[in-house]
């Protein structure tokens, strides 16, 4: 009776690039199947990078360092400063013509209508302060929106860099194993085929035996 051929051994998968191998299958001693992929040393040193910065952000992302903290403090000041300039610029003129004009026809300020527009402007110029002062807290909320926005877009940019490093390792990983299936099921195949042989020639083998016997 025939003996039949011994199962084929695990055959492995590889994927290369002018001769390099990029990505590979394979069967160690102990079963267990492992991938491998060959990441060059550029592209491994932006991919560590990258992965670092990107942790470092989702940590941070509400964190406000001093530094940032100073940096804002300084434009708040010179919006500030800004503002009343030009608030003064506005009401101080009028409130020195006021006065002159009060004082060149009466003499002095003691004049109830001429009183009651120095009061109006002076009111108007304490609502032009306080409309400064909400704009200043807007303006800070508008230095930590765009701060928040800009590090969600950095964020973002890593993130599509990660993802595409990442997605380009398994393709051709994946790639990789399935050369391995290919070349797996080719020999399956033929070690079927080969037991089928085999098993064809112990049926002929008893057959003809028993003819002779």
């Amino acid at each position: 009776m025939g003996k039949s051929s011994s199962k084929p051994s695990y055959t492995s998968g590889s994927v290369s690039i002018n001769g390099k191998e990029i990505a590979s299958i394979t069967k160690d001693d102990d079963g267990y199947v492992r991938s491998k992929y060959n990441m060059s040393k550029a592209d491994k040193a932006i991919y560590n990078k990258v992965q670092s910065n990107l942790n470092s952000s989702l940590k941070n992302l509400f964190k406000i360092s001093d530094s940032t903290k100073n940096q804002w403090n300084k434009q708040l000041d010179a919006f500030r400063r800004n503002g009343i300039d030009e608030i003064n610029n506005i009401y101080n003129p009028m409130q020195t013509s006021l006065k002159n004009d009060i004082a060149g026809r009466f003499g002095n300020l003691d004049n109830s209508v001429f009183l009651d527009k120095l009061t109006s402007i002076t009111d108007n110029k304490a609502k032009a302060v306080s409309a400064l002062s909400d704009s200043l807290t807007m303006k800070q909320n508008e230095l930590y929106t765009n701060e928040l926005k800009n590090r969600m877009n950095y964020i973002s940019l890593l993130n599509g860099v990660y993802t595409g490093y990442n997605n380009q390792i398994m393709n051709y990983l994946n790639m990789a194993k399935a050369n391995a299936d290919s070349g797996n099921n080719y020999n399956s195949q033929m070690y079927s085929k080969s037991n089928d042989s085999w098993s064809g020639l112990g049926t002929f083998a008893n057959a003809a035996t028993s003819l002779f016997f």
